[in-house]
């Protein structure tokens, strides 16, 4: 990973295509000054789409700022405490993806993180690249339910995760992509690797299958069911049985 100055902080990245980038590329009002804004993701804050590159080079982008939630979101929106640049949510996440990536895992593409410091705080956002073909597993399943092959390797992914200690702090249906019959995980923030431990990954289990509940009381018709769920941890076990 390389690092440069900024005012006040630094600017982190990964592939050498990201060397040229400014403080401004972590605006999207830089983007939107280009016409190069491509789409938008909405949840409690959004999340923007690029595109960027030459015309034979074109790739898109996923811009995203850090936002506090909970209690804290009270006292500010998107301040941290600074106790270190490894430390910061978006050097950790971006640092955690290019380890992954590396070694082969559905993960996106890591390209690049700001950290602005003032004072004891610091602001942050981060740039990954975007699974091209990929839909959020929920709004696949508005569309589409999934196959019992495809649910067994759902489980099967999630299990490479947990054999090589990957902790995901929010794995939900959400954080899950699909392409055609392949599944990739997203936003690694607060994720780290740990000990591979039956509790944790049990926990991390009993996550995902509370936002598939929590999913389908908005949308009673969304194709999930307990076989489904079962299909799953078919999947998971025959990689990792000691995990459950």
């Amino acid at each position: 990973m390389q690092l440069k100055s900024i005012p006040n902080g630094v600017i982190a990245w990964c592939p050498p295509s990201a060397a040229q980038l400014t403080v401004d590329s972590f605006t999207v009002e830089h983007w939107q000054a280009n016409d190069a804004v491509v789409g938008q993701s909405k949840g409690r804050y959004t999340t923007w789409f690029v595109q960027t590159g030459a015309e034979h080079q074109q790739q898109q982008w996923v811009l995203r700022h850090y936002w506090r939630g909970g209690l804290m979101e009270k006292f500010s929106r998107d301040a941290y405490f600074y106790t270190g640049l490894a430390r910061t949510r978006a050097y950790a996440e971006l640092a955690l993806l290019e380890l992954l990536y590396q070694e082969g895992f559905a993960v996106p593409n890591p390209i690049a993180a700001k950290i602005e410091r003032f004072g004891f705080w610091y602001r942050a956002d981060i740039i990954i690249e975007r699974v091209a073909g990929a839909k959020d597993l929920v709004a696949h399943l508005t569309n589409q339910p999934l196959t019992e092959a495809q649910w067994h390797a759902l489980g099967q992914t999630i299990a490479k995760f947990h054999l090589r200690g990957v902790y995901h702090a929010d794995l939900n249906a959400k954080n899950i992509l699909i392409s055609g019959d392949s599944f990739s995980l997203i936003d690694f923030d607060r994720g780290e690797i740990k000990s591979p431990q039956k509790q944790w990954q049990q926990a991390n289990l009993q996550r995902l299958l509370r936002s598939f509940n929590k999913e389908q009381t908005k949308q009673p018709t969304l194709p999930f069911t307990t076989e489904n769920w079962q299909q799953l941890i078919q999947g998971y076990q025959t990689l990792n049985p000691i995990g459950l």
